[in-house]
């Protein structure tokens, strides 16, 4: 291993957490952006994308308030620009450490809002960005894992459905969130093949990253990063940017109904920029984790 570090470094007036890990000399530089918001993942990137360490120097961030970075947001309020600015922050920082002039970037779901607006900001600092679970508009692709619920839900279910506001607007919107997402997963339209998020819980119970203390600061962080900042999240809206300086690639789950793929290649098809699309037969939401070895093989590609 040519380095491997993990630590909380500061960021913008709060500790956060970093992994950097590469088993090849000066190796181009990778940054994941995890989802949620607030939702870590480190075991999950080391133990199913590892192989990108053969190619990368693979750095992943757990953003502030998010299971190692974990903190009690104050009363000031936190918004999407404070993660852009600790975005900019650490990507600067890597930048200079490793005598590097742009880095690639992955954003996963709500890391894919993030960076989409950092390459429109700072394209000058990216070499390629990879989303995949791509947020394109999020009130459309709130209403269209509400239609998949609404299509499989029978019963109580389905009567609990009808009274629930997908704009997730009303007092009880958290708690409608969390139902509607529920019954996405239950129905299997977040991880392929699979009616829970079991499989991508064990990492982090067999994690030497992990203690039990940060497995359950990842749920307070969690939770706590959902109040905050959905109501900001539902207003992304993508669809107008058709040009961006960068090169940019999605990676989607055929199957994605917890934020629709259909939207990310309806949107793919619009754009004036270099662009390059895949779709994973086998994936959900979770392309990067249910078919690694693909994710991996076409990131590898990138940096020969």
């Amino acid at each position: 291993m040519y380095i491997n570090e993990q630590g909380a470094i500061p960021i913008n007036g709060a500790l956060q957490y970093v992994s950097i890990r590469s088993e090849k000399e000066n190796a181009p530089l990778l940054l994941y952006l995890h989802g949620g918001p607030g939702d870590a993942a480190l075991p999950l990137v080391q133990k199913y994308n590892r192989d990108l360490e053969k190619h990368y120097t693979v750095v992943v961030w757990e953003q502030r308030g998010a299971g190692k970075s974990y903190y009690k947001f104050g009363p000031e309020g936190i918004t999407i620009a404070h993660f852009l600015e600790d975005l900019h922050t650490l990507t600067e920082l890597l930048l200079k450490r490793f005598g590097q002039e742009k880095l690639y970037l992955v954003g996963h779901s709500w890391g894919s809002v993030l960076g989409l607006t950092y390459i429109r900001q700072h394209p000058d600092k990216i070499h390629t960005y990879i989303g995949c679970g791509q947020v394109i508009h999020m009130k459309k692709a709130c209403r269209e894992a509400y239609d998949f619920a609404l299509s499989h839900a029978v019963g109580k279910e389905l009567e609990r459905l009808k009274r629930t506001d997908c704009s997730y607007t009303g007092e009880d919107w958290l708690n409608d969130l969390l139902f509607v997402t529920g019954l996405v997963v239950k129905y299997k339209g977040s991880l392929y093949g699979k009616s829970s998020y079991n499989m991508l819980i064990k990492p982090f119970l067999f994690s030497r990253s992990y203690t039990p203390v940060d497995l359950y600061r990842r749920q307070k962080g969690s939770l706590q990063a959902i109040r905050c900042l959905w109501q900001e999240l539902m207003q992304t809206d993508f669809e107008n940017c058709r040009k961006y300086d960068v090169p940019v690639i999605f990676i989607e789950g055929r199957y994605d109904s917890h934020v629709s793929s259909a939207l990310v290649k309806k949107y793919f098809d619009t754009l004036e920029s270099d662009r390059q699309f895949f779709w994973f037969e086998k994936s959900c939401h979770f392309p990067q984790w249910s078919e690694n070895e693909k994710f991996n093989s076409i990131l590898a590609s990138l940096a020969e």
